[in-house]
């Protein structure tokens, strides 16, 4: 999809449809048009109600109020509604809360590309999406005036921040049998080769030279080996460096503690952690934002077989802690663990992130649309939650408890992978991290559990069935926001 920006008034731009966006309340206001045919259609202009009047090629979209996030879904919807039809230019005019809220731009177009995202790699027909071409107009519908370079600027990283998302919405629909360790690495290096980007790649040899040993217990049972990626972005003078960390479980069984057959359908969605640090980086280089950002993701592939770890194991991190294993099925933050450790060994971040579909307790604490967030400092998590809000994503603190982090004990080893308590599940697993994190990091971390948001099996928002992105708007904005300071 184009997008064009241009200062002509919107009645002098050549397209084959014009969209519009009602604000709920102006829905009777004489300067709207064609109110006899919205009337007759059923049109009252609720929040992502579309009518279309194809004798006249306008699009109408109602507004509950003009802000980012009913902007984002509004335009999702728009899209959506032109499926199937002929449509192959659009112009809109431009939409702003009040002077130089510029953010409303670039919601539009993230809404738009968001919205517009199919995912037909496994259909023999493919989806025939004919609008091509989107035309802005800097004619405002408050009549603000806009300045052509900051609102370019705007469209522009739009575009950025949801052709990562959908980048790493791809990641996450793929399914197990193509997407493993390996793949997850090529993806890795071909952004490297595309951008400014540096990769290394850890293999087996080398993860054993690193004493990852927690990580390869994981993936001891699989045909396809582990990889440990590392990304960078390291331009000069930067102001600030940040890790960002994700859990790429590629497939999870559960391990020799089986999952259910049905908890096992759709478990390519654990991999959305790994996924969405790919998506960042891929958007941090060409944003090429004056701040430092590694990456760091964790793919392994986690099944069963004669050489699966087992329940009653002990394993080594890589810190030297040792972890009594209680369910294999808890084995994200056995994998995270040393990839913290290594992140941790290999940068001195001002702030460090970890990202992972790591507990069905986050979705039961939080619901399914909102990500969890914990740590030990109030700053990152703050700027979290911050950034959550202005992207349009969902996230909830949820405070570490230290009556809960008892429940870790093991009468065997430093520590057990999973609480002897069914409550809680998502503040001990974040807490059971918080001991891989050392002691000089722990106010600089901040643990993302998205395993609510990562995947749903039916559309919200402007969030198609399937992955989402989660985690990357959110922390693209947070990195902005550093860059920026």
């Amino acid at each position: 999809m184009n997008f064009e920006l241009t200062i002509s008034p919107i009645n002098e731009i050549d397209s084959s449809l014009e969209l519009i966006l009602i604000v709920k309340k102006n829905l009777k206001h004489d300067f709207v048009q064609n109110k006899k045919l919205l009337k007759k259609a059923g049109f009252k202009a609720g929040q992502d109600e579309t009518c279309l009047l194809v004798e006249k090629n306008k699009l109408y979209v109602g507004l509950e109020s003009i802000n980012d996030e009913n902007l984002r879904t509004a335009m999702a919807k728009a899209i959506q509604a032109l499926n199937n039809t002929q449509f192959k230019s659009l112009k809109v005019a431009t939409y702003m809360e009040s002077e130089k809220t510029y953010h409303n731009i670039r919601a539009m177009v993230e809404g738009m590309l968001l919205g517009q995202y199919t995912f037909d790699r496994y259909k023999s027909k493919k989806s025939q999406q004919k609008l091509k071409e989107i035309v802005f107009s800097l004619e405002e519908y408050s009549a603000f005036e806009v300045d052509m370079e900051e609102a370019a600027s705007a469209i522009e990283m739009g575009q950025i921040t949801a052709d990562a998302t959908n980048f790493t919405r791809d990641i996450v629909n793929t399914t197990p049998e193509d997407c493993y360790p390996k793949t997850l690495a090529d993806i890795a290096e071909g952004l490297a080769d595309e951008s400014e980007l540096n990769c290394n790649i850890l293999k087996v040899k080398e993860l054993r030279e690193e004493k990852m040993e927690t990580l390869l217990a994981v993936a001891r049972a699989s045909r396809h080996k582990p990889r440990v990626i590392h990304l960078s972005h390291k331009p000069k003078d930067a102001k600030v460096v940040v890790s960002l960390i994700g859990k790429g479980l590629t497939y999870d069984t559960g391990g020799l503690s089986l999952k259910p057959s049905t908890s096992m359908v759709s478990m390519k969605l654990d991999k959305s952690g790994g996924a969405a640090v790919l998506g960042i980086m891929k958007a941090i280089a060409e944003m090429n934002l004056p701040i430092e950002v590694h990456g760091f993701v964790g793919a392994v592939e986690n099944m069963i077989g004669g050489d699966a770890y087992k329940p009653d194991d002990v394993l080594v991190a890589k810190n030297g802690k040792t972890i009594e294993v209680r369910n294999t099925d808890a084995e994200g933050r056995l994998v995270l663990a040393d990839v913290l450790g290594y992140a941790q060994q290999e940068v001195k971040a001002d702030y460090m992130f970890d990202f992972a579909t790591l507990t069905g307790a986050s979705v039961v604490a939080v619901g399914h649309y909102t990500s969890s967030i914990m740590g030990n400092g109030k700053k990152p998590k703050k700027l979290v939650i911050d950034a959550a809000k202005a992207s349009g994503e969902l996230a909830s603190i949820l405070d570490f408890n230290k009556h809960l982090g008892k429940c870790l004990k093991s009468n065997i080893a430093d520590i057990s992978n999973i609480s002897n308590t069914p409550y809680g599940g998502a503040i001990t697993a974040g807490m059971f991290l918080d001991e891989f994190i050392d002691k000089e990091n722990k106010k600089k971390w901040a643990h993302i559990d998205i395993a609510g948001p990562a995947y749903v099996e039916h559309a919200w928002g402007e969030n198609p069935i399937g992955g989402s992105g989660a985690g990357v708007r959110m922390m693209l904005r947070l990195l902005e926001k550093l860059a920026s300071n």
